[in-house]
């Protein structure tokens, strides 16, 4: 089964170069073990586009969905054979990244 972990952070490119080699050493035994499926990063907030095309046309609005001081900064997408080894590699994850993380099954 597939899951997300999802990094929660309050700034934007805040990894030290210590944190930045313990995730890429993470990142290799990830791939190692086989539980890598995509990992990555993502760009502040601010330099996101909502896009609402429910209506009668498509209003697109600068900025994020939610104002908030906390947002997405980052995710791995994980294979693992079930929650508990999911919740233990985010627990890892959380560490080497100096994180919060939220696991979320991929339905």
């Amino acid at each position: 089964m597939q899951y997300l972990i999802s990094v929660i952070d309050d700034k934007t490119a805040s990894g030290t170069p210590d944190e930045m080699v313990a995730i890429d050493a993470f990142n290799d035994r990830l791939v190692a073990e086989g539980h890598w499926v995509f990992a990555g990063g993502l760009a502040a907030p601010s330099s996101a586009t909502v896009i609402d095309n429910r209506g009668e046309e498509a209003i697109i609005t600068d900025g994020p969905f939610l104002e908030s001081k906390e947002y997405l900064a980052g995710f791995w997408i994980l294979e693992a054979a079930d929650l508990d080894v999911a919740l233990e590699l985010a627990t890892e994850g959380s560490k080497v990244c100096n994180r919060r993380v939220e696991v979320r099954p991929i339905l």
